[in-house]
């Protein structure tokens, strides 16, 4: 069952991605550099890190899928591991939409690499989270085992982990 979701976020992904408008253009510059080594499908292994305080909507185990292309075009979900209840009709009540939504992250834009910073920013165009800031930065590092962890500017930070699909 968990492999048909990670297929069907896949499928969702490529098509935004045809979407966008640097794939249609193809204005978009390639990458580059250390930019080459992001690009690709990366599973998420681990979250660490973050505030006690702050609630875990996200569940021990989180499950998610991040994507770097060439031509600069970023996405990436993340799915909590909590039950879902079901719902009486299609369309859920306003709680049900909430504690649907609460720890997922969904996102796509393009992004750009600073590797004399060693950051990573995601210029996010479309996003789940209307009040989210248009750019994430995010401080990477390539880990053995062809693994990304990229850190948050938080206080304290997060750590994600990825792993690269192959």
């Amino acid at each position: 069952m968990r492999a048909i979701k990670m297929l069907g976020t896949a499928l969702l992904f490529v098509a935004l991605f045809t979407l966008l408008p640097g794939n249609s253009s193809g204005q978009s510059a390639p990458q580059v550099g250390v930019a080459k080594r992001f690009v690709g499908t990366w599973r998420l292994i681990s979250i660490t890190g973050g505030t006690p305080e702050t609630p875990n909507y996200r569940g021990a185990h989180p499950t998610g899928l991040i994507y770097y292309d060439s031509l600069g075009n970023m996405a990436v979900q993340i799915m909590p591991d909590r039950p879902r209840g079901k719902y009486a009709s299609t369309n859920p009540t306003a709680d049900e939409a909430l504690a649907a939504i609460l720890g997922f992250t969904a996102y796509f834009g393009t992004y750009t690499v600073d590797e004399k910073a060693r950051t990573v920013t995601h210029h996010r165009k479309g996003n789940i989270n209307p009040g989210a800031i248009d750019d994430a930065v995010r401080h990477y590092e390539f880990v053995a085992g062809d693994r990304l962890v990229l850190t948050t500017p938080d206080n304290p930070p997060s750590h994600l982990t990825w792993e690269r699909m192959k």
